[in-house]
């Protein structure tokens, strides 16, 4: 469950408890603090927070900005990348400590009056920077393509994999969030069967609207048979913005734990 767009009702120190209790075993957030480099007492409530909860942390996004005012990312703005590079650290930190397997880096905005390539360089860097400390507890970094935001670069599964090959590292993935590409009018099926190897997690919600699997008319079981067809066996975010009282109606509560949607789905 990915308790920074469920669950919004509760502090984010309730959220892990209440997606044990709704059945979930795994969780991801975005970056669960209102600065890129918090206070060490804020930090060590999360992690008491998912760690009492029994639960674990599988994804956790670098700080991005202000999103709800539309930043999209640090890493390739020349006056905010030092706060990224600063963040690393403590995202690595939370994630030794719960099992993160996966670190999201949103790209960043194109900015006026600074010329694209130098954004794109200054973002390899920052990119190569964090896959190494990911790496050194057996994670990952993920590039996502993202919907909503014009200024947002990487739109398609082919943006996102030409920044990996721009990087040249191994410790770089693809986020296959199959909600952004279907808006954004890329072919998920086609990204599936070409990418397959460079997909390091992949988020689901539904379109049009972006609510819970069954609201809108995405072949979600189909494009994750696909992915298991592939040899795809990593987690599966569940990424929606519910759209009835229940968030979780669509998937039984005994299926909710590990990488059970999948099955549940077909």
């Amino acid at each position: 469950m990915n308790c920074s767009i469920l669950l919004t009702d509760l502090p984010v120190p309730a959220r892990p408890q209440a997606a044990r209790d709704a059945g979930f075993d795994a969780v991801e957030f975005w970056w669960p603090f209102a600065e890129a480099v918090p206070a060490d007492r804020d930090v060590d409530a999360f992690v008491r927070a998912v760690g009492d909860a029994g639960v674990r942390l599988t994804g956790l996004n670098f700080p991005a900005g202000d999103m709800p005012a539309g930043d999209r990312g640090l890493l390739s703005d020349p006056s905010r990348s030092g706060q990224f590079r600063d963040a690393i650290d403590v995202a690595v930190g939370i994630g030794a400590q719960l099992g993160t397997t996966g670190f999201n880096a949103l790209y960043g905005n194109r900015i006026d009056g600074v010329a694209p390539a130098d954004q794109d360089a200054l973002a390899a860097e920052n990119l190569a920077a964090a896959g190494r400390a990911a790496a050194a507890i057996g994670a990952v970094v993920l590039v996502e393509p993202v919907s909503g935001v014009d200024a947002y670069p990487l739109r398609t599964a082919a943006d996102a994999v030409a920044v990996l090959d721009r990087v040249g590292s191994p410790d770089l993935a693809l986020l296959l969030d199959v909600y952004h590409l279907a808006v954004n009018g890329d072919d998920v099926a086609a990204a599936i069967e070409r990418y397959a190897d460079r997909i390091g997690h992949v988020q689901i919600a539904d379109a049009p609207g972006r609510g819970e699997p069954g609201t809108g008319d995405l072949p979600l079981a189909d494009w994750l048979d696909r992915l298991a067809a592939a040899g795809y066996t990593g987690w599966i975010g569940c990424e929606y913005k519910p759209t009835g009282p229940d968030p979780f109606a669509w998937l039984p509560a005994g299926a909710r734990a590990a990488s059970t949607v999948r099955a549940k789905l077909a």
